[in-house]
């Protein structure tokens, strides 16, 4: 396949990382120190992609504002999905700005350029190449059944034991993709993109798979985002231990390596930082604070003598003098759902803040603007705007 643009759908929200995505949708929220969707750009530059369009839905300001018309001096166009009603309804948006076979990635899932690559160079005149990787468990994504490199079946969650290969987000179409979208029957009011991939095996035009070893994270839950930090400084991807020249590290502070500073970002003298430990621009960690595996989104400050763990923030939260985030496994509350022991100290969501000597329980779940009162123990999910006292 010669053609070298893409196009990227970062509409949706990302309802399961609530309340992180209150504000912003999930392609925005950080991987490492990064926005996923930055990330994805890379991906799609080093494989070659010369013109890029995003889908763009909720809060798509926070995406445009971002990266404006370029991105590493590729123009970047956007369409908005107007409501979020699939990801097959995503790419209708952008049927205007194709003219031919078209690259497709979604937006709120890492991949390395070696997935686009590989699927680049296997799509022939087939309708739909479909990057995929191998997973062991695939019941929480896409599983796809190969036979001789074609692809025979697509299955939303399976539970079988058959011999599936995980669905990447990285396609290569025909414009007949179109067409099988609009042919495809709506699930709960949505169009999704494997019901139409499905739509064209029922018509018997080509789908091909290509099983890459590139690398493949998705961020479902909140904590989730530890995890992919984690990828990230062990090297799965572009991602490598480093402070910026501009942060400013008292010399009796202690980093302790895989950890990402970025610029603006002031850690005390006595504080201990790290490993697994990602800052965003602008955090401030106070003197004797100790981080430890959390992920402190831009503009987050950590008061004097607390100790985090396992912890992840929105921007512009306080964490006041002598809070302690103890840190996973702890059972996180996601909507209808719990989950039994995920490694979670915490998350508080943008502009979260507290008193100082506040004790947050494994798996606490602090919604925006919610101020926790000195001397508070805090546990379960709190929603926004709500004070919490002793």
């Amino acid at each position: 396949m010669r053609e070298c643009s893409a196009i990227v759908l970062a509409a949706g929200e990302g309802k399961r990382l609530r309340p992180l995505t209150k504000h912003r949708p999930k392609p925005m929220l950080p991987a490492a120190t990064k926005p996923i969707l930055e990330h994805v750009f890379d991906a799609l530059i080093e494989a070659g992609v010369t013109d890029i369009t995003v889908v763009v839905g909720y809060k798509r300001n926070r995406v445009q504002s971002h990266f404006g018309p370029t991105y590493r001096n590729v123009p970047l166009r956007y369409v908005a999905q107007e409501k979020q009603l699939g990801s097959g309804h995503a790419l209708l948006a952008a049927e205007s700005a194709v003219d031919g076979p078209l690259l497709v990635v979604n937006g709120d899932q890492l991949v390395d350029e070696r997935i686009v690559e590989d699927v680049l160079a296997a799509h022939d005149a087939t309708a739909a190449t479909l990057g995929l990787v191998r997973r062991s468990d695939v019941a929480r994504y896409g599983g796809v059944l190969l036979e001789d490199e074609r692809v025979t079946e697509i299955v939303e969650n399976p539970r079988d034991e058959r011999g599936y290969r995980l669905n990447a987000g990285v396609y290569a179409f025909e414009p007949s993709i179109f067409d099988a979208i609009r042919a495809s029957e709506p699930r709960a009011g949505e169009h999704a993109l494997t019901d139409a991939i499905s739509t064209l095996l029922g018509n018997d035009e080509g789908v091909r798979g290509v099983v890459s070893e590139g690398t493949w994270v998705d961020a479902t839950y909140p904590w989730d985002l530890l995890r992919i930090a984690d990828d990230l400084l062990a090297g799965g991807s572009s991602a490598e231990s480093r402070a910026s020249p501009a942060a400013s590290i008292h010399d009796a502070a202690t980093i302790l390596d895989p950890v990402v500073v970025e610029s603006d970002c002031v850690v005390g003298p006595g504080a201990v930082v790290g490993p697994n430990v990602c800052l965003g621009e602008n955090v401030t960690i106070g003197s004797n604070a100790t981080v430890e595996r959390s992920v402190l989104d831009a503009d987050t400050r950590v008061g004097n003598g607390a100790v985090l763990s396992d912890c992840v923030t929105g921007r512009g939260v306080r964490i006041g003098p002598n809070s302690t985030v103890v840190g996973g496994p702890g059972d996180v509350e996601v909507g209808n759902e719990i989950h039994r022991e995920e490694a979670l100290g915490a998350v508080l969501a943008d502009h979260a803040r507290d008193g100082g000597g506040v004790t947050y329980e494994p798996g606490t779940v602090v919604g925006s603007g919610t101020v926790c009162y000195s001397g508070t123990t805090v546990g379960g999910t709190i929603p926004g705007e709500t004070e919490v006292r002793t």
